[in-house]
Order: C-alpha cells, then sequence, then structure tokens
C-alpha cells in the first residue's frame, strides 16, 4: 500500500491506498446536469498511464509518427499534450489539501479543474490535485504527477482477489440505476437510466467487437448484450452469413463452443486482467479466438442476471410482516454506447489501420458530438480539456 505525499515538502496528502485497475469510465461525461457517484472505492487509487489533459492538439498539429508514439493509431478528436501518470482516488481519501477557490475551471455545477490543479497542500502552498464534482463527471480527485510521489507503507493488504473469489463474492454492476439532475426536487429515484458504467463498458468492448469482426457480421448473445451491441454493430457491418459469433466465457461458465470465434470475457477490478481460457493446446479454438473485455462487475451481471423483483402481494400481509416489493425499474431509452469510450479505444488498437476497418470507419467522426453512428446520442458532451492537469 501506498501513501501519496507532497513532492515539495513530504506531508502526507492520502490515506493508505492500494492500486487498482483504471476504470473504464474514468473520464466519462454522462448525462446532461446528472449528479454521477464518486469514482474510486475508498482506499484503492489508479494510475492513468497515458499522457491526459491540456495542451489539446489537433489531429492536423501532429503527424501519425508522434501519434503512433502515443499509442494511437486511429481517428482522434484531439491528442493530449499533457504528462502521463495522473493519479486518481476518492475524494474522502485525500488529507492536508485545500482547495483553491478561484480555480473552478469553468464548470457549471461544481469543480472540473479546467484550470489545473484546484487543490494545493495545506503545510506548503504547492498545487498537488484537481477536485473534480461537476455535474455529469464522476466525482474524484486526481493528483498530478510530479507534485505528488509514493511513499510504501505496511498495512494490511490481502492482494488481489482470484477468479474464484470474485464469482463467490458476487459484486455485479446493475444494468439500470437512478440518478437525479442537481435541479431535482424529487431525489434520486426520480429517473432510471442506463448505468454509466455499463454505457462506458459497451463502447470498450464494441471497438474490440468491430476489430474482432474481421469485416463480417458478428452475432452476439440474446438478451441484454444484443440489446447492448445489436443496434451498432447491423449498422457498420455487412449484414447475413457467415456470422462471426460472438459467445461468453470466463470463471464458471464452461468451455466454449468449437466454433466461437470471439469471447465476451471480464477483465479484473484489480490487476486489469483479462480473463483467458486454460488450455495445454494453443490450437484449440478458444486460444485462438478474439478476447472482447468487460469489466468483471458488467460481464457477471450479463452472464447472471439478477432475477426479477417479486411482484408485489395483491391480499394483505399480517401485521408483523413489513413489504417493500417496488416494481422493477423501467428505461424506455434505447441503449446507446459511449462514444468517446468507443473512439479512445479503437484509435489504440492497430487492427484500425487494416483497410477493410478504415473503409467502415470512413463516413464516421471521432467528434463526441457526432451522435453514435445513425442517431444523435442524446446527452453526451464534448468532452473538451480534460479535468486532470
Amino acid at each position: 500500500m501506498f501513501v501519496f505525499v507532497c513532492a515539495g515538502c513530504d506531508a502526507e496528502l492520502t490515506a493508505p491506498l492500494s492500486q487498482v485497475a483504471l476504470p473504464v469510465h474514468a473520464h466519462q461525461q454522462y448525462g446532461n446536469g446528472l449528479q454521477l457517484p464518486v469514482l474510486m472505492e475508498p482506499g484503492t487509487f489508479a494510475v492513468e498511464p497515458e499522457p491526459w489533459g491540456p495542451p489539446w492538439r489537433r489531429p492536423e498539429e501532429t503527424g501519425p509518427d508522434e501519434a503512433a508514439a502515443h499509442g494511437v493509431h486511429g481517428p482522434v478528436h484531439a491528442l493530449s499534450g499533457g504528462v502521463p501518470g495522473p493519479i486518481v482516488i476518492a475524494p474522502g481519501d485525500t488529507r492536508g489539501a485545500v482547495l483553491i477557490p478561484e480555480k473552478r475551471g469553468g464548470a457549471c455545477c461544481g469543480l472540473a479543474g479546467g484550470d489545473g490543479p484546484n487543490m494545493a497542500c495545506a503545510a506548503c502552498g504547492l498545487p498537488v490535485a484537481s477536485r473534480i464534482d461537476d455535474c455529469s463527471l464522476w466525482q474524484a480527485v486526481w493528483l498530478a504527477p510530479g507534485a505528488v510521489r509514493p511513499l510504501p507503507v505496511e498495512a494490511d493488504d490481502a492482494g488481489p482477489l482470484s477468479w474464484a473469489e470474485l464469482m463467490a463474492e458476487g459484486k455485479g454492476v446493475p444494468p439500470f440505476e437512478p440518478i437525479t439532475s442537481w435541479a431535482s426536487l424529487f431525489g434520486a429515484s426520480d429517473r432510471w437510466h442506463w448505468s454509466p458504467q455499463w454505457v462506458a463498458a459497451a463502447g470498450q468492448a464494441l471497438a474490440h467487437l468491430l476489430a474482432a469482426s474481421e469485416g463480417r457480421a458478428v452475432a452476439v448473445p440474446d438478451g441484454l448484450a444484443s440489446e447492448m451491441f445489436r443496434r451498432d454493430l447491423d449498422a457498420l457491418l455487412p449484414a447475413g452469413p457467415p456470422a462471426r459469433r460472438a459467445v461468453f466465457a470466463g470463471p464458471g461458465l464452461s468451455a466454449p463452443d468449437a466454433d466461437a470465434r470471439i469471447l465476451l470475457v471480464p477483465s479484473h477490478p484489480r490487476t486489469g486482467e483479462v480473463w483467458a481460457p486454460r488450455t495445454g493446446d494453443a490450437r484449440t479454438p478458444a486460444a485462438s479466438a478474439y478476447p472482447v473485455p468487460l469489466p468483471f462487475g458488467v460481464w457477471l451481471r450479463l452472464v447472471f442476471p439478477e432475477p426479477e423483483l417479486p411482484v408485489p402481494a395483491s391480499r394483505l400481509m399480517p401485521e408483523d410482516v413489513l413489504r417493500d416489493d417496488p416494481p422493477a425499474p423501467a428505461v424506455h431509452d434505447v441503449f446507446r454506447i459511449d462514444q468517446h469510450v468507443f473512439w479512445h479505444t479503437l484509435a489504440r488498437l492497430p487492427a484500425v489501420r487494416r483497410p477493410w476497418l478504415a473503409e467502415i470507419l470512413a463516413p464516421l467522426t471521432p467528434h463526441p458530438r457526432a451522435g453514435t453512428f445513425q442517431s444523435a446520442d442524446e446527452g453526451l458532451r464534448d468532452p473538451g480539456p480534460c479535468p486532470v492537469l
């Protein structure tokens, strides 16, 4: 475990923290005027390995060689000229830091960090972090690289759970959740939405599904997976057989079928490791299938959906029995992927350079306001300057 200290005076700025994988939705902007919860679990931190934050440069300002040096192989709206390595933590894990009130970052409802770090070390005044809590942004504190350094500390840290332990824990992410707006008079339960985590996970997975398609139709499992991907896959890929089959694979499931060429698999929430089938023969179909990663909590609820809520009883209940069986939430919106996550992922896959995929992407644009392919994507805002540095 680590405590992060000020690079200027060594004052402690965080509680003891364990490193986990950077969430897929770390830089997500969801909806319009919505109140998103805290990004990170208490006691954890994650590192953004890429450059992130201003100055932002348009593609015409950079050549393909410079983009490739950043791991970018395809079209992007802008490239970051920031410093790699910002660290994200939960706001409640900060220590010894104070807000810089004049640095709101152009936010409308809270803090966004667009003016640079808006938190300073209370001991020496060095700007060290950006507190993010504006509408439609995940609440977080991003520690600026170069302004802090990690200090190892002795603490109980059991290490990452095994796949079997993760399955036993059963911590999934529900596909729907109540999210309130800043102007709501009724609280968080007035409107149910598709989970922002599912929307971001679908953006990442769709990029991999396109890369795995080899320009052919892709068939995904029925149910929620079809609702997530079918509309966009049908819009982007040619119709008709032979389709490449995508199936679920992972802990707790039997071996995938021999004709499955794409595997929808979980990624470990702490290590980021993508699950892979154990096989001693590299020639088996599972060994050569393309793994499409999904965050473990989303994958778990796709493969093992929660049972339907019970129907409220119509007869009188005994006086000593309390019942609270609400009807299942109704989300009538069409599922739309997070377009920013989609383009961010796709541009970093070498397959984006293949002629057949370049032809598919040619009519599209990586600009976040362009809409999701054939329909306008309501509520997704331009990421603009990243709220990190």
